[in-house]
């Protein structure tokens, strides 16, 4: 996908960039692929894989929930950053943490807030376990996103925590989504979660399936979740 493609696409979505907005992608992609050359942020950097399979995957997200309006999200295992920076380039004003276990990662993200001239983004160096715990963080998100980082029985115990009630889980998924949401089923029950909706739709030009699915938290979480960190993976609610 190259940058027109990507702008084209958004466009058809109701999307329209600025040139700001089109130069931060730009340096987005540019970091990226420089630091990515000394710690291993991601496996894909070719350019026009970037576009599509990053910066318009994250976005995608948008299309199936409203982010217009302000709200504190988030973002559960982001890596280099995906879905929640692109999302925050595209909607500014919505204000955004990133929870991620490897400091490295943190300090990539830290450079590029500075380089893209973000404001109201946090990054915290912490497992999702113990993060979900802290009364400081613990139900006080209004969304709270996460991109294929676990299988559904486990990453719902590591992001409906964070929820508040009447507030929304967005997990984006690839293939067998269906699959995952049926084990996963009894977790987000007793996590106090509902499924809302779930779309299904493939990604442009290399027609791979992607999954959106909206949790609403509609009752709190029982205190004894997430358990300590390793045990959801180990362990799932099923």
């Amino acid at each position: 996908m190259i940058i027109e493609q990507f702008e084209a696409s958004l466009r058809e979505k109701g999307i329209s960039l600025n040139e700001q907005q089109l130069d931060q992608f730009e340096k987005y992609y540019e970091t990226l692929v420089e630091w990515n050359e000394k710690m291993n942020l991601t496996a894909i950097t070719d350019k026009e894989d970037v576009y599509l399979k990053h910066f318009y995957d994250s976005i995608t997200a948008s299309f199936h929930f409203d982010f217009t309006k302000p709200f504190h999200l988030c973002d559960v295992g982001a890596g280099a950053g995906f879905p929640s920076i692109p999302l925050k380039i595209v909607f500014p004003d919505i204000q955004v943490t990133i929870v991620d276990s490897l400091n490295k990662r943190i300090s990539f993200l830290n450079h590029l807030a500075n380089v893209l001239h973000l404001e109201n983004v946090h990054f915290i160096h912490d497992r999702a376990e113990t993060f979900g715990v802290n009364p400081a963080y613990r139900e006080s998100f209004d969304v709270v996103t996460a991109r294929a980082v676990a299988r559904m029985s486990v990453l719902s115990e590591l992001c409906l925590p964070l929820v508040k009630v009447g507030g929304h889980f967005i997990a984006m998924k690839a293939a067998h989504a269906n699959d995952e949401l049926e084990m996963g089923q009894k977790a987000i029950t007793t996590l106090g979660g509902k499924v809302e909706e779930v779309f299904t739709f493939t990604l442009p030009m290399e027609e791979s399936e992607r999954n959106i699915l909206i949790i609403k938290k509609d009752k709190l979480t029982p205190k004894k979740y997430p358990r300590k960190p390793g045990t959801p993976g180990k362990t799932p609610i099923e």
